[in-house]
Order: structure tokens, then C-alpha cells, then sequence
């Protein structure tokens, strides 16, 4: 389960960065359209495009495993 909620997060810091998500389309090498069904997605998404869009933004990602409780 992925518990960043991955739209806001890209939302916000298109916003901090003065990005709209066309022109992060545009410096990623993609459309519009692909970068809001990315990040609209139900389930979370983590693919080169997304690891991309982060870096325009000038955003390293970091994975943390959390053990399941009483697993």
C-alpha cells in the first residue's frame, strides 16, 4: 500500500516551483494528459516518468519499508 498521496505531492511542488504540469510534461519528455492520468491514478505509481518529474523539480525520492503490524 502506498500511503503518499501522489497527486498532492506533485500538485505542490509544481506550485513551489512556479511549474505548471504541462510545462513538467514538456521538460519530461511527455504529454500533458499522461503526466495527469499519472499522478491521478487510484493506485500509487512509481515509473521513470514520475522519478523524472521529481528530478525537473529538483526532488530525490526516497522509499522507506515500514513492517506490516503483527506480520
Amino acid at each position: 500500500m502506498v500511503k503518499n498521496n501522489i497527486e498532492i505531492d506533485v500538485k505542490v511542488k509544481c506550485l513551489e516551483e512556479g511549474v505548471t504540469q504541462a510545462q513538467l510534461a514538456e521538460l519530461v519528455g511527455t504529454s500533458a494528459p499522461y503526466v495527469s492520468r499519472l499522478i491521478n491514478k487510484k493506485e500509487g505509481i512509481i515509473n521513470k516518468v514520475f522519478v523524472d518529474m521529481l528530478d525537473k523539480l529538483g526532488y530525490d525520492i526516497q522509499l522507506v519499508y515500514v513492517k506490516k503490524k503483527g506480520a
